[in-house]
């Protein structure tokens, strides 16, 4: 049996119109963020750590939110001679400021497995990575009544 060209024309109408309308349904499908989507406290750690070397100064204020969004959303980032900070509130979710100080901690603590945890307190959480003379120093401590602060800084 031989396909007339009316035959193949009305098949590649129907597909282009199934199409269309699977373009229609994705487009009118409202996005929607999930926990997948927050941006990673290792990828923000591990981005900002790998700039000590050579300074901060190709980092942004937003390179820095990741390690902050599991606990706060308030996060203000930015860098400065040889160091890069970034200072949030923490969210009731995150609990008291030293319950979330220990998260921030245990976060350094699991995504630079390098990191050696030298200052492990309620006032201040301390890692440093490398050597004396090529050495990064991550701070993690309260910034007043109900802030916290993280500095990573570099020789």
């Amino acid at each position: 049996m031989q396909r007339t060209p009316r035959a193949h024309s009305i098949r590649s109408l129907r597909a282009i119109a199934a199409s269309l309308v699977a373009l229609a349904t994705a487009i009118a499908t409202p996005l929607t963020a999930s926990a997948d989507d927050a941006p990673s406290p290792c990828a923000a750690l591990k981005r900002i750590v790998a700039a000590a070397p050579t300074g901060f100064s190709q980092l942004t204020p937003d390179d820095g939110k990741g390690i902050a969004q599991p606990y706060g959303s308030d996060a203000q980032c930015g860098a400065s001679q040889g160091s890069y900070a970034c200072s949030w509130t923490p969210s009731g979710g995150a609990g008291s400021s030293t319950t979330a100080l220990q998260a921030v901690a245990a976060d350094i603590a699991s995504c630079l497995p390098d990191a050696t945890h030298d200052v492990n307190s309620p006032a201040r959480q301390h890692f440093y990575i490398g050597s004396r003379e090529a050495r990064t120093q991550i701070t993690a401590m309260p910034a007043g009544a109900n802030k916290l602060k993280l500095i990573v800084s570099g020789k």
